[in-house]
């Protein structure tokens, strides 16, 4: 599957008010899994010395796909294609290894 198809079909389980034309509720989900998956890894770190057991990697995989929604439905609130983002990503960050920019500060490195 590619991005652009996931964000086709995630679209059709879009069940939040106003979805096509309501930003806030994508980027604030986005925000919350997030969150979420940050607090499986400290729980890692914490119970499992560090160790992701195959259930704690289970449990990243969902939570990590709540993510990846939560992605595709904001792009899809700025009419913006995943395929697109993803290419755009990968050519900023190439740019920036060419350039030996990679580490350091600043968005337009």
């Amino acid at each position: 599957m590619n991005l652009s198809d996931y964000q086709i079909f995630a679209k059709t389980t879009a069940l939040y008010p106003n979805a096509g034309q309501n930003l806030y509720y994508p980027a604030l989900g986005l925000g919350g899994e997030t969150g979420e998956v940050l607090n499986k890894v400290k729980k890692v770190m914490r119970d499992h010395g560090g160790t992701v057991t195959d259930e704690y990697r289970a449990i990243l995989r969902s939570e990590l796909g709540d993510v990846l929604w939560y992605v595709a439905a904001l792009a899809r609130e700025l009419n913006l294609d995943l395929d697109d983002i993803a290419q755009a990503n990968l050519d900023k960050l190439l740019s920036r290894k060419e350039r030996g920019t990679l580490g350091g500060d600043g968005d337009t490195r």
